[in-house]
């Protein structure tokens, strides 16, 4: 019953169409009305303001423009008076018509129709849970071993955490739609009145705004949750979740010293772990790639796994090396080639892969490279043996060293014969290295539940971190412990904040405070050098 309900998005169109064409046509005539009118005294009330913050003009040539377009707005206000009687009735018989059947011909039906989703949505959701349950009652029911079962209870929350996400995605897509649809009536009008709404219509879209982004579930958060934060299995799991996204820093790192940043590493996260899950998959893949399904299950685990991180270092780094190539060759601006990165990467991962997620890899693999001594997650090992590597290609290098020399000064660094060219290209793929690594420590922490959407916005907290640690983006400064300390601070940060109930939305407003605020100390260093 509720499926007959929903609009498709052409179907809504038509409703709307109606509307459009009537609005439209009334919408012409003011257009008309105004073109030597109101539309003059706009124009030349704007270049009165121009030309007296113009500092290129003398003082007689600002007076003798403003009097020529004073005298030009006398007859345009003129005609402007003449014929804002008339406007105002098409204004006003416009929005007579908006408010007879805007709500009642197209609104009311998208709000039905957005309803219907809605509930559509949550009893897929139910449905979804209901079969995760059964098949982890199916998949405990075979178990015996203790550190078995743990994996099982810990793959499940996974897969209900997933399944929430993916009804969190639906219902906010829903609750946009309506949203937009509310917003077009005023969009006519503020066509219509030229941007001048009336109180009531002020208080209306105040309204919506507010009930839009009002979330009633978030709201209200306990302030105190009588939750010690300083524990050891505290601080371990915050070690655990840093350590692959220390990888991702300390790659972006050698590019921010370069003056440049890295937009695409979220989307290699999420390539990287769909490529990961893939090859590591617990049993023959369920999900297709191109349409063709993937079954590694005749490959011994262990070299399964070296083939993943293997996969995943060459298309990271790959990517990478393309998005540095443009940049090194071009002069082309990071911040377009790898956005381009960024956008080529999710496009072709979503389409080949349909936006499936491709579940759990297999259990063994976690035990073999990143096993737990005690309570002790060796994850962290790898982490450190990363920030080492790069300490020292950073600081006992040639290529260390030439890199905080590009970044100090390129057109310096050319003259004394360093290859600009390569110091570029081999940031971007020891970045790119690190990238896989990173990931692919990342499908081992979270055993799998590889997605294209994996990593969304980490390439942010990537940068923040450096940032943060004192990378400094004005080029040729920055160390690995400031890179260490900013992951730690940003991850510790989410960590307690989570554990201590603060919404989602407000854990971003610390996060930018501490970075705007780092900026600005970098910023001051830097104008006071000048």
């Amino acid at each position: 019953m509720a499926n007959q309900k929903i609009l498709t998005q052409e179907e809504e169109d038509k409703l709307r169409q109606p509307i459009e064409e009537h609005v439209a046509a009334i919408q012409k005539k003011i257009d008309a009305l105004r073109r030597d009118g109101t539309d003059v005294v706009v124009e030349l009330t704007n270049h009165i303001t121009l030309v007296k913050e113009d500092k290129n003009y003398t003082k007689d040539e600002q007076t003798k423009l403003i009097a020529e377009d004073r005298k030009n707005l006398e007859p345009a206000k003129a005609i402007e008076e003449k014929n804002k009687p008339e406007v105002d009735r098409l204004i006003a018989e416009a929005e007579k018509y908006l408010e007879e059947h805007f709500d009642s011909d197209y609104y009311s039906k998208v709000v039905a129709s957005c309803e219907a989703q809605k509930e559509k949505a949550l009893a897929g959701y139910s449905a979804r849970m209901a079969e995760l349950k059964k098949e982890h009652e199916k998949n405990l029911s075979g178990l015996t071993d203790k550190q078995e079962i743990k994996d099982e209870n810990y793959v499940y929350k996974n897969r209900q955490f997933d399944a929430s996400m993916v009804r969190d995605r639906e219902l906010q897509e829903i609750k946009d739609r309506q949203h937009e649809a509310f917003t077009y009536k005023y969009h006519l009008i503020d066509l219509l009145r030229m941007s001048k709404f009336t109180f009531s219509q002020n208080q209306a879209q105040k309204r919506e705004n507010r009930k839009y982004t009002f979330n009633r579930r978030q709201f209200i958060t306990p302030i105190v949750k009588h939750t010690q934060l300083l524990t050891v299995s505290n601080i371990l799991n915050i070690l655990q979740q840093a350590s692959p996204r220390m990888f991702f820093a300390l790659g972006v790192a050698g590019l921010i010293l370069l003056t440049g940043t890295d937009l695409s590493i979220g989307r290699m996260i999420g390539m990287s772990m769909v490529t990961a899950t893939i090859v590591m998959h617990q049993g023959i893949n369920t999900g297709a790639v191109f349409g063709h399904i993937f079954d590694t299950t005749g490959i011994p685990n262990g070299a399964r796994a070296i083939l993943a991180l293997l996969l995943c270092i060459i298309f990271c780094t790959c990517f990478s090396s393309l998005a540095g190539f443009f940049m090194a060759r071009f002069k082309m601006h990071p911040f377009i080639s790898t956005m381009s990165n960024m956008l080529i990467i999710f496009g072709l991962v979503t389409y080949a892969t349909k936006g499936v997620s491709f579940g759990a890899i297999e259990q063994s693999i976690p035990k073999m490279f990143i096993p737990k001594l005690g309570t002790f997650p060796t994850i962290i090992l790898w982490a450190v043996a990363a920030v080492a590597i790069v300490w020292f290609i950073w600081n006992k290098t040639t290529f260390g060293k030439n890199l905080y020399a590009v970044g100090g000064n390129p057109e310096a660094a050319s003259v004394s014969g360093i290859s600009v060219f390569k110091v570029t290209l081999g940031a971007f793929i020891m970045a790119g290295i690190l990238y896989g690594c990173g990931a692919w420590l990342e499908c081992l922490r979270m055993v799998g539940s590889g997605s294209a959407a994996y990593g969304q916005g980490w390439d942010m907290d990537a940068i923040a971190a450096c940032v943060v640690g004192g990378v400094s983006f004005t080029g040729g400064i920055g160390k690995i412990s400031g890179v260490v300390v900013g992951v730690l601070i940003f991850t510790s940060l989410t960590y307690s904040l989570t554990i201590l109930g603060i919404d989602t939305n407000l854990q971003f407003v610390f996060e930018g405070i501490i970075i705007l605020t780092a900026v600005t100390l970098d910023c001051l260093k830097y104008v006071q050098k000048k």
